[in-house]
């Protein structure tokens, strides 16, 4: 079945949740990576609805987020939480009413340092670009928060995330907004300059939710 930018089917006669539930079916079968010796076991992972607003797009899942079966379950995703509450949004929003998708679905391993998860490849995004340009055909959110430098430069090319972070752009009614990643590991955010412009990220934010009632 083809999938568009507006959501619809070939045959415009499925719903969009059980369309949906066909491609995370598809999504947790998924052994490409394995297969082609990227990663030495394939175990993806899925989560979102449907009728979700917000649209979170990470690099991919760590060991805690596959451990758990719950994307953004580390610390990472309790500070990402806090982000959605300093711009307006409840408790536990980001689990339960955002669709939390990434650039590759299986944990990639640590890096060769050992202090932080490996940089998915070209080729692995690749495998996996079909499943996320499905997922945003079928969900239509309002708001994509592109988290990481990783998943900003895929969406907007290559930029300091100096001259990223606090700004946003449309594309066919879908509001891009970059993120820094919510990390221990990164120290981006230990300079003020660079926390005052993600306020400004969470200010646009703060206003999509009051103007779409997200």
């Amino acid at each position: 079945m083809t999938t568009n930018w507006n959501g619809g089917s070939a045959s415009g006669e499925e719903p969009a949740d059980l369309r949906l539930a066909r491609l995370q079916q598809r999504i947790l079968t998924c052994r490409q990576c394995q297969e082609q010796g990227y990663i030495a076991t394939a175990q993806p992972i899925v989560s979102g609805r449907a009728s979700d607003r917000i649209f979170v797009i990470g690099q991919a899942p760590g060991h805690r987020s596959v451990a758990n079966n719950k994307p953004f379950s580390g610390p990472g995703g309790r500070i990402l939480q806090t982000w959605l509450e300093r711009a307006g949004f409840p408790p536990g929003y980001l689990h339960e009413h955002s669709y939390l998708s990434s650039l590759t679905r299986c944990d990639p391993g640590k890096n060769a340092q050992g202090n932080g998860d490996r940089r998915p490849s070209a080729q692995e995004l690749q495998l996996c670009r079909p499943f996320l340009d499905a997922e945003l055909a079928i969900v239509q959110p309002k708001v994509v928060l592109l988290v990481g430098a990783m998943a900003i430069e895929v969406f907007a090319g290559k930029a300091r995330l100096e001259e990223v972070i606090g700004t946003s752009w449309e594309r066919s009614g879908i509001f891009f907004l970059p993120l820094p990643h919510p990390s221990g590991v990164s120290r981006w955010l230990n300079d003020s300059a660079h926390q005052q412009l993600l306020q400004r990220a969470l200010a646009l934010l703060a206003g999509w939710r009051e103007a779409y009632g997200l």
